[in-house]
């Protein structure tokens, strides 16, 4: 069973850059793709970010492309969310999410394994 364990999320001044990671554990990572996913309080979870593992070809919400990046390091097998120029609307729990369904691009319920999540809190 893989596990996926999120890190470097905090508290940041609007403007300001963090970078998440998640990392796999566990059985040898091959997934299909990798997502980061987010919700604020009150809200339903978004989609924020994606990647295909092999190409890395990526995609984005329109909300943050120009401001985030999603990468990965596949010897670490750990995906990053570099996350620039951030906007109080940006708070929110940051979840990493991988898919195994050979689909691109994923579907939501296409993934089948999400970290525990990380608080990302932007003040202004």
């Amino acid at each position: 069973q893989v596990q996926l364990v999120e890190s470097g999320g905090g508290l940041v001044q609007a403007g300001g850059s963090l970078r998440l990671s998640c990392a796999a554990s566990g059985r040898t990572f091959s997934p299909y793709g990798m997502g980061w996913f987010r919700q604020a309080p009150g809200k339903e979870r978004e989609f924020v970010a994606r990647l295909h593992w092999n190409s890395g070809n990526t995609d984005y919400a329109g909300s943050v492309k120009g401001r985030f990046t999603i990468s990965r390091d596949n010897a670490k097998s750990t995906v990053y969310l570099q996350m620039n120029s951030l906007k109080p609307e940006d708070t929110a729990v940051y979840y990493c999410a991988a898919s195994h369904r050979p689909l691109w691009p994923p579907r939501t319920s296409d993934y089948d394994n999400w970290g525990q999540g990380t608080q990302v809190t932007v003040s202004s």
